[in-house]
């Protein structure tokens, strides 16, 4: 099983492909899972794709729109208060437990 940097609940920038976006205005979602035994994560609102569903108990058949899976490497980290792609890294902290690190200014990712 492969080891990526990229977790769920991580807010990504799509890089490559065709929900790229303008340089102006890149195209960012979180997170929702990834696939690691695919190399593919599935983003929030990118990717969407329709799909003809069958009435099962309570839930109504129709068209639903659901997101579709994007390779990894089509994804970047981003932060949000920088408005900039991440590189990401990884260290041990203080207490000796591995962490994902911004590799331009050493600030921990994920941390709160």
């Amino acid at each position: 099983m492969a080891k990526f940097k990229i977790k769920r609940d991580d807010t990504v920038v799509i890089i490559a492909g065709n929900h790229k976006g303008s340089p102006d205005n890149p195209t960012t979602g979180r997170v929702l899972e990834v696939l690691t035994n695919e190399s593919k994560v599935i983003v929030e609102k990118v990717n969407l794709v329709r799909r003809q569903v069958k009435p099962v108990g309570d839930r109504a058949g129709g068209t639903i729109e659901k997101e579709s899976p994007i390779h990894i490497s089509n994804v970047a980290l981003w932060d949000t208060d920088a408005g900039q792609r991440i590189k990401a890294g990884w260290k041990r902290n203080d207490d000796g437990v591995k962490v994902r690190v911004n590799r331009k200014t050493g600030a921990e990712i994920g941390a709160k």
